[in-house]
This record gives structure tokens, sequence and C-alpha cells, in this order.
């Protein structure tokens, strides 16, 4: 799908912005690789984007007195952080033998994720976990929904469901759930009478050709192809797939009824949600794609969001707004999402530790902040990732290089805002589509055949590097991705400026270097990534680095700081203060 260029404003930035922006390009835009081809620290931080600190000042470069006395500098723009892990749940553990990932079983493996006691380092220290579909579905993904408001009877219960959170907020970790609401299954009761009975009340919950008096014809803006489908002599839409019929939000009642299901989960405990295809709600078509349909999805989420904040104002909510222009997604910032995912991002990262080389990620990444913070009123948290269930797994698209996965997790987890690790990242599995091959058995042991471990997909792909590609193998390996990930999630919950701070970018004029400072209340740090596979020295005698000569984390033992001069290490980073 072709994306739109940048605004008038977004072109102020300059042309020297315009040599680093990733817009106008094609990607498979928001589309379900879960559908046929051709369609579609512990402590936790406590911040989940509605609170920030604005107006706070430091000069470049010095932290914060202890006591949080603001100086008098740049304004800084906290976003307050917590690291979340995307969970599918039929992958990941097994409570009762059948071979499929339960609720119970995430429930016992929780202590992995975060034991909730800060004095322990044998977990990976999130904050927060992300359910993919666990609603009742006809499909091994869940994206096509039957019953909003129970759960997948493969997954277990509500009760279930339940316990999990309850036993997650005991240690600290918060539980959004996936929200698939631009579309239900076709097996789904409401479709079905739709469907059967044109007199139904259900027949105008669905977008009907006839009924609307318009052609079926046209381009899927999620897709490939046609989306109107044939059933019973009329034609609906499926956006995604025909398998997944558009529900009709020009119809007040499917705006309540979606309203009341999020406050369902809400009052469950969940604390909030990330939403499916949020820009598909009106933007259907590739006939669609307009400054005016981008306004009606903007105003429903507006809706939805009002509607969540009577039950629990700060529940978190993250947008999959697929697009590379951040003016497209800038608008779902409005009051609306705290959140939305940082697809942009995520390509800068890989393409950066592949080519060993920064690509003015943090010059990008600070205005592209600051254009969302501006949209948003200031209430903005990036969330940052490095590959999802969408897309093939990271250390796939690394060739497998261990060196350049620890790098790109150092980027991630030493980003603004809430970073998401997919699952099996952390241990390097392997995973490219199908997509079932990168949502495959999540492998706690080299064996495959521990207690507890999924079997409803074979590891095709993951299994060709199980030996090393598992948790009890890692666990017992200093140095290895999993303790590297452990160790970088430890800095993150320890050092205020990498938890909650914004990011200002600077030029250390070494290619090999992606450097950036972090900023926050309590601190400012320097961040410096060796990309290369070289030792690195960098001099901090600019106006944004001289003040930092304090070494406080490296992820190598043989960095060092003399003078002004720091060596950084093959493949690894320093934080100074």
């Amino acid at each position: 799908m072709v994306r739109k260029s940048g605004t008038a404003a977004w072109r102020r930035w300059g042309a020297g912005m315009g040599a680093v922006m990733l817009t106008g390009s094609l990607i498979a835009g928001c589309s379900h690789p879960d559908k046929p081809a051709g369609s579609d620290s512990k402590p936790i931080a406590q911040g989940n984007g509605t609170k920030q600190e604005a107006g706070v000042t430091l000069h470049q470069g010095e932290s914060a007195p202890e006591n949080g006395k603001k100086a008098q500098a740049a304004e800084i723009h906290e976003q307050p952080s917590t690291v979340y892990y995307e969970v599918f749940v039929r992958s990941f553990y097994d409570s009762n033998g059948d071979g499929i990932g339960d609720l119970r079983g995430l429930t016992e493996k929780l202590d992995y994720l975060n034991d909730g006691n800060p004095d322990t380092h044998d977990d990976l220290g999130v904050g927060g976990i992300w359910l993919m579909p666990v609603n009742p579905s006809p499909s091994y993904h869940g994206y096509d929904i039957t019953d909003y408001r129970n759960i997948n009877p493969d997954y277990g219960t509500l009760e279930d469901m339940k316990k999990l959170v309850e036993e997650a907020h005991k240690r600290g970790i918060k539980v959004i759930m996936d929200l698939v609401v631009n579309h239900t299954s076709v097996k789904h009761p409401w479709f079905i009478q739709a469907a059967q009975d044109k007199n139904s009340k259900y027949r105008d919950w669905y977008v009907w050709a006839e009924d609307q008096g318009v052609a079926p014809s046209g381009t899927s803006a999620a897709g490939s192809g046609n989306p109107w489908f044939e059933r019973g002599g009329a034609h609906y839409l499926g956006t995604f797939w025909e398998g997944m019929p558009d529900l009709n939000y020009d119809n007040p009642e499917v705006r309540k009824e979606i309203e009341d299901v999020g406050q369902f989960w809400l009052k469950l405990g969940v604390d909030g949600f990330r939403v499916d295809g949020a820009k598909h709600i009106y933007e259907n078509l590739q006939s669609d794609r307009s400054p005016a349909t981008t306004a009606k999805n903007e105003a429903w989420w507006q809706e939805f969001r009002g509607s969540m904040n009577a039950v629990n104002k700060d529940a978190y909510m993250v947008g999959e707004v697929w697009e590379k222009s951040a003016a497209a997604i800038a608008p779902y910032l409005n009051d609306a999402f705290n959140s939305a995912f940082d697809f942009n991002l995520a390509e800068n990262i890989i393409s950066a530790v592949k080519q060993e080389k920064d690509n003015n990620l943090g010059f990008t990444l600070e205005r592209t902040n600051q254009f969302y913070m501006d949209k948003s009123g200031n209430k903005f948290v990036d969330a940052v990732f490095l590959t999802n269930h969408d897309q093939d797994r990271v250390m796939s698209q690394l060739g497998n290089d261990v060196n350049h996965a620890k790098m790109a997790a150092a980027l991630l987890l030493t980003l603004p805002g809430n970073p998401f690790i997919y699952y099996g990242e952390e241990i390097g599995m392997q995973g490219v589509k199908p997509d079932e091959h990168i949502r495959e058995p999540f492998a706690w042991s080299g064996s495959g055949k521990d207690k507890g471990q999924t079997t409803w997909e074979k590891a095709a792909v993951s299994g060709t590097n199980q030996a090393d590609a598992n948790v009890e193998t890692q666990t017992g390996q200093k140095g290895s991705l999993l303790s590297t990930y452990r160790m970088l999630i430890g800095w993150r919950n320890e050092l205020p400026a990498l938890r909650d701070g914004d990011l200002k970018s600077v030029d250390t004029q070494n290619s090999a270097i992606v450097s950036f400072v972090r900023r926050s209340a309590q601190q400012s740090v320097l961040v410096l990534h060796n990309l290369s596979g070289q030792s690195q020295e960098v001099k901090l005698d600019s106006a944004d680095t001289a003040s930092f000569a304090s070494m406080i984390r490296s992820s190598s033992g043989t960095a060092s700081i003399h003078e002004n001069i720091v060596m950084v290490p093959a493949y690894s980073t320093v934080v100074l203060q």
C-alpha cells in the first residue's frame, strides 16, 4: 500500500530531515498475515502514558539533584514506561498436557517474566504482558472472534483469566489484551443472523453492498483484491479476509456494543488494550484513504477512549496503525491512544545493526517524538519493538547473528517509550512466514520434551537452533542473549533516565556509534552503542557530551573511560552520567 508523504508541518523540519524520513514507501499495511494470501524492574514502572512531567528542565548533559529540583534549560517531556512482553498463549506453556498453551500455564510461568522481587536476577523483569487474542475463535490465531465476553476453551475460562490478572498484578505486571473489533468471525452469532435474515437487527451491524446501494467492487485497503464477498445473494465487506466480516461503525448500536465490551474487560481487571487494525474502522477500500476517513477513525477511537475512562482513566491503549507517515499516525494520539506501534523505528533498528552503522536513528526519533508530543498535548508514549506476530522474527532477519541480536536488543531497551518484546526474541528463536512458523512453540529446553512444552505446531523453523535458543541453556550462560535481555531490562528498571526519560540526539562523528542522551527529571545519561565488530573511541568534547564523566553501566567488562575519551568495545553499550 502506498504511504502518504509528510504534511507541510512535517516538512518544516527541513531538508536535512527529508533525507532520513522513511515515508511514502510500500509495505504490507496493517494486514493480518493470519489470513490467506491476497487478503489480507522490577519494580514496575508507574506510568502508562497518561501522566507527563511537562516543563521539567535540565542543563544539557547534567543530572538533576537527587531531590529532583528543576534546573533551567531545555524542556523535557518524560515518557513513563514499562517493558511489555507479547505472548501467544497457544505457544507459551501447557498446564494440562494437551499440547496447547493456556492461561493457567502462563500463570505458572509468570515468575519467568517477573517474580515480583527486585533482588532476584533470574527473571526478565518485564512490567507488562500483551495477550494475543484469547477470545473464542474458530482459528488457531484468534483474530476472528465469535464471543467478545468469553475465553477460548483451548485457553481456559473466565476464572482462569481473572486468576492470571490477579497473579500478574501481585508481581507488578500489567495485563493488556488484543482488542479485535474491526471485524468478527463469519461464525459469530451476529453475522450468522445478519446473513440469514435481512430483517434481523444484526443486518445493519455489518456492511452489505446491496443494502447500501454501492457496487461490490474496489481494492482492500488492508491487502490486495476485492474485499466484497457473497453470502445469501448479497455481498458483505471483509477488508482483511472473507472469514472476517467488517462491523458497521456508522451504526450507533455497534459502537455502544464495542464500548461495553471494552468496559467488560477493564472491570474484570485488564489494564488496557492493544488495538488491532485501528485505522481500518472506516478505511476499508483504497479509495477510502483520505483525511476525512482518518478523521472518522480518530473520532471513533476518541469516543471509545472516553468510554474506557469511565471505568479506568489510566487504562493503556496502544494502536496498530501500520503506517510510515508520522502525519498519518499522529491523529490517533489525540485523546485516543496513548501509543502507536513504531513500525518505522523497528525497521530502522534492524537496518542499523545489520549494516553496523548509525542511520540517523537518534536524529530521526527525536524529531518524530517531538512531533507526536505536539499532536498529543505532551501525553504521547512511544511503543517501540523489533518484530511482532505479523513479521519474520528478528533473529531470522539478522541471519542468526547473536552479536547483531544483542545490539538490536540494546537499542530497543535504551529508547524512550514502552518497549515490546515478542515472545522468544529474548532467546533468539527464529521464524519466517507462513505465520504459523513465526508463532511456533516457545522453547523452554533444548529437548523440547519437558513438562509444559507446547506441541500444537512443530518447531519447523525455530527448532533448527533450539539446542541453543532455549531458556534452560541460556539461563546458565553468562553473556547469552537471554542474559543480555535480563541485564538491559534491569538497567532500564534501575535508571530513571532510561525508564522514563525523553531523548536528545547526539553526533559523535563516528558512523559506528549510535548515541543519544536520555533525560528525566531525576537524571540524564549519555548512551553509546558500538554497532561494529571493532572497538571504537569516542571523545566527549562537544557541548552535548563534555559533562558526562562517569561510566555507570557497560555491557562489556573491557569498556573504559580515561579523561574525556571512552573506549567502547565491539558490539557493546555503555551508559555515562
